[in-house]
């Protein structure tokens, strides 16, 4: 269970790098609302982003982005109005982060925009 959590952890610092090597903007990360949780929220221009990273070593289980389920969409949309009520803002962006981890230096990483509403 540690070892999975520390694999998080590094899928979502690199996640970070990424997003701000891209011009995103990080507001939060590891936001969280009772049980709810959104990885990185950030903003790209006046556009937010909540973003769902998933990394994996191995692909015994598929692709990380396959692993995220119905209800945990569900729970990052909910988390994301929540942390909206008192924003001004005119349109929302749901993206995932998929990172494979090949070694402690080389990744593979692919970035959904718009990934689920």
């Amino acid at each position: 269970m540690k070892s999975n959590r520390l694999i998080g952890e590094k899928g979502e610092s690199i996640a970070c790098q990424y997003l701000i090597e891209h011009g995103y903007t990080l507001l939060e990360r590891n936001w969280t609302v009772g049980h709810k949780e959104i990885d990185i929220i950030c903003k790209d221009d006046d556009l937010y982003v909540f973003v769902e990273v998933k990394t994996r070593k191995v692909l015994k289980q598929g692709l990380p982005e396959e692993s995220i389920s119905e209800q945990k969409i569900k729970s990052v949309t909910d988390a994301a109005l929540i942390f909206l009520e008192d924003k001004k803002y005119k349109d929302i962006r749901f993206d995932v982060i998929s990172i494979i981890l090949k070694n402690e230096s080389q990744f593979e990483l692919l970035h959904i925009k718009d990934a689920f509403y």
